[in-house]
């Protein structure tokens, strides 16, 4: 008798278990082997975790602050990484973030809290192809945080020789970095490996986000005050050109062929399709209210847009440059990582 009272209490422990998930309110680990999708909702303080071939949101993860705007992946695809940059935007008062948020992607639990020793808004993280270290944007500080991911550390720090240094583009060399410095509208160019600015390229009155083309020659970055980007020749680290656009742009990222530049336009809720070779926007695609960031997919044949007044992400296709899907994420839906399966 007592060993069946105590098998229907582990059937109905299993079954409750199956039902509520784990005390966060998310999925118990589930990743089957498969690459994810991340979106960090500045609104809700989360990342969602999504498939990206279902497009279904597996799970939500707090992110541990106010608030984080981007997160990296790193490059063996098992954590995020989200900067908790504080309350404001760019050059406004409010909060000022100093940690940097560490999640396992299979636990989907944040297992390390990283300060930065002092009040610096963190706001974009990139692995660096080269050496393997997170480089976070420190705005406050004029500078660019180098953490080793293995000790969680602060292991070293650059300047940008700029205020609002707020993204950042990595050549594939590891060799160069390039910021955008929102409210000076310019654009830092850093020896990465000597630690020093040795340029400073005017730009316009405000700038915002960056991009790198996929040769490395060429970087972008919005000018907020006219519908147009400059085009920076990364060999005389100059402006080499100006590309007019439909509208203001905003979040940019290229191709994995490196033939087509995407542009989000939040004003007009569009992405812009350019084509690098001609310098001419092809297309543009209406997208829901408010498109933030845009992440093309390694086999270059999807791009998701973060759009953060919809509390979605626009999936592209690439060949037919129309809207395959929505997906549902949280509020505030901004910044966008890939966490691959490959490295497993």
């Amino acid at each position: 008798m007592r060993s069946t009272l105590a098998m229907v209490i582990f059937v109905f422990s299993v079954i409750a278990v199956s039902v509520t998930g784990s005390p966060s309110g998310t999925a118990p680990n589930s990743r089957s082997n498969r690459d994810l999708l991340l979106v960090v909702n500045k609104g809700d303080r989360t990342l969602s975790i999504v498939d990206p071939e279902s497009g279904s949101q597996l799970a939500t993860v707090p992110v541990g602050g106010t608030t984080g705007h981007e997160v990296a992946v790193s490059p063996d695809g098992q954590t995020a990484w989200v900067p908790i940059y504080g309350d404001s935007g760019v050059g406004s008062p409010g909060s000022d973030g100093r940690t940097v948020s560490v999640i396992d992607l299979n636990s989907r639990r944040t297992i390390a809290s990283i300060d930065l020793g002092g009040p610096t808004r963190p706001h974009c993280a990139i692995f660096c192809p080269k050496d393997g270290r997170l480089y976070v944007t420190a705005e406050l500080i004029r500078s660019i945080e180098v953490i080793d991911p293995n000790t969680r550390k602060v292991v070293d720090s650059i300047p940008t020789g700029e205020p609002e240094s707020h993204m950042l583009a990595i050549s594939s060399d590891g060799k160069r970095g390039y910021t955008s410095n929102v409210g000076r509208g310019t654009v830092s160019v850093i020896d990465l490996c000597k630690k020093k600015v040795i340029g400073v390229i005017r730009v316009a009155k405000v700038v915002q986000r960056i991009a790198m083309s996929v040769d490395d020659r060429l970087v972008f970055t919005a000018d907020q005050t006219k519908p147009q980007i400059a085009v920076i020749d990364t060999r005389t680290n100059a402006v080499k050109t100006w590309v007019t656009l439909s509208d203001i742009g905003f979040g940019m990222t290229p191709s994995r062929d490196g033939r087509r530049l995407l542009i989000t336009h939040p004003a007009s809720d569009s992405v812009s399709i350019l084509d690098l070779h001609s310098m001419k926007v092809e297309q543009v695609i209406h997208v829901p209210p408010d498109p933030q960031e845009i992440l093309v997919r390694p086999d270059d044949q999807i791009a998701y847009v973060s759009c953060d007044q919809s509390k979605q992400v626009a999936a592209i296709d690439l060949s037919s440059g129309k809207v395959e899907k929505l997906i549902d994420v949280g509020a505030g839906a901004d910044g966008l990582g890939w966490a691959a399966t490959g490295h497993q």
